[in-house]
């Protein structure tokens, strides 16, 4: 049997829920807040760490985290935008790169792989406020 195909407009009816996370870019900080499941059990997990890519394709966006674990290893995960396992994401900082991909983080220790963060006046931080909260009431 040969497999269905789906447009765009299929898969937005289908498999895409609204979400109100705030809006977060490559080089940003952010924790992810995940619900784990163990059992009949539930819980939250944060990762909190880079976001080094994201790929914008509809119903299949995703976007990659990395964090510094124990002993300085290096985790990544890769979350899919509309997963229900995810609860909440929070913005941590707002990083100042200029690639769009940031695997060259990869290669580098210590220091080195540390993202600059953009500095920002009060004004530019209450503007950035006032468009969120501008956002969020019309998508309400």
């Amino acid at each position: 049997m040969k497999a269905q195909g789906y447009t765009k407009e299929t898969i937005a009816q289908i498999g895409v829920s609204k979400v109100d996370f705030p809006s977060f870019r490559e080089g940003d900080t952010i924790a992810v807040h995940q619900r784990i499941k163990e059992g009949d059990k539930e819980r939250i997990q944060v990762f909190q760490g880079d976001v080094i890519a994201m790929h914008k394709q509809g119903a299949s966006s995703t976007f990659t985290v990395r964090k510094l674990g124990a002993h300085g290893i290096a985790v990544e995960r890769t979350f899919p935008f509309y997963s229900p396992i995810i609860k909440e994401i929070k913005r941590i900082k707002i990083g100042d790169v200029r690639r769009a991909k940031l695997y060259y983080v990869r290669d580098r220790i210590g220091k080195a792989a540390r993202l600059k963060e953009k500095v920002m006046t009060r004004e530019q931080k209450e503007k950035l406020a006032a468009i969120h909260e501008a956002a969020k009431s019309s998508g309400e």
